[in-house]
């Protein structure tokens, strides 16, 4: 019987070829419901090089969400192949998965997320609690990550002294601090105002030109023309998959909009 560690075994492949930072092979998700069955995903094929700003895009219901969760390891697919930086991670159980989330990907989600009787600097401490990092350390890297996204003067504030788009500024630097090889957002601007969305959307560009990989659900198009790729998603399957020829600036957009005050 092998006693191989599947944590240990997941090692990306050497290549003097760069690999991609997401390798999706024929992957299939089915879902039980009742005695049928959902077809979630019926054969995705698709590569996301290092430093792609990828928008996944769809109606409800065709399959981006199930993408976006086994991109972000927080699901397994039925069938085909997931490899991460090289690394299959397709099968691995719970706690493996958690490991790789916890070290490689960052997470922005619609509804923030934060701990309310929480500093903003707190809650940007948070992943690295579980992983070996001194009190100093963390610290340091969370005062970096703040300063990063314009909070440098806002690190004992708690989420309710915050505007909504402070709130999720708050959340980006949270999955910053572990220093991931990807930054997943799922609808990050949708609970927020035009001007802020793109405010946010700047703060991902600069992430973005600093080489992160970010790959970000949205429903809003006027989103989507900030990133530089558009993988759109019908009935579990690709339906298109396109560079975005002129990307929005969005620090040049945000000359042309009103200021909000914060």
């Amino acid at each position: 019987m092998s006693t191989t560690n599947p944590i240990t075994e997941a090692k990306p492949e050497t290549s003097s070829v760069s690999l991609p930072v997401v390798s999706v092979r024929d992957v299939r998700k089915n879902y039980p419901l009742g005695e049928t069955e959902v077809h979630a995903l019926r054969g995705i094929t698709v590569s996301i090089e290092g430093g792609d700003f990828v928008a996944i895009m769809g109606a409800s219901g065709s399959g981006k969400s199930t993408f976006m969760n086994i991109v972000g390891c927080l699901d397994r697919p039925t069938s085909g192949e997931y490899r991460l930086e090289g690394a299959d991670v397709s099968q691995l159980n719970k706690k493996e998965l958690a490991r790789i989330r916890n070290q490689k990907i960052g997470f922005v989600f619609q509804g923030f997320n934060l701990l309310g009787r929480t500093t903003a600097l707190e809650n940007t401490e948070l992943p690295m609690l579980y992983s070996r990092v001194s009190k100093k350390e963390r610290e340091s890297r969370a005062r970096e990550a703040l300063t990063l996204v314009g909070l440098g003067d806002r690190l004992d504030h708690f989420p309710a002294q915050m505007s909504g788009g402070q709130q999720q500024r708050v959340a980006i630097a949270r999955a910053l601090v572990n220093k991931p090889r990807i930054l997943l957002a799922d609808e990050p601007t949708g609970n927020l105002d035009s001007r802020t969305s793109v405010e946010v959307m700047e703060i991902f560009q600069k992430l973005n030109r600093d080489g992160l990989t970010i790959v970000l659900v949205t429903h809003e198009p006027d989103i989507a023309n900030f990133t530089q790729r558009q993988i759109v998603f019908r009935d579990g399957h690709i339906k298109r998959d396109e560079v975005v020829a002129r990307p929005l600036v969005a620090s040049e957009v945000l000359k042309t909009m009103p200021t909000i005050e914060d």
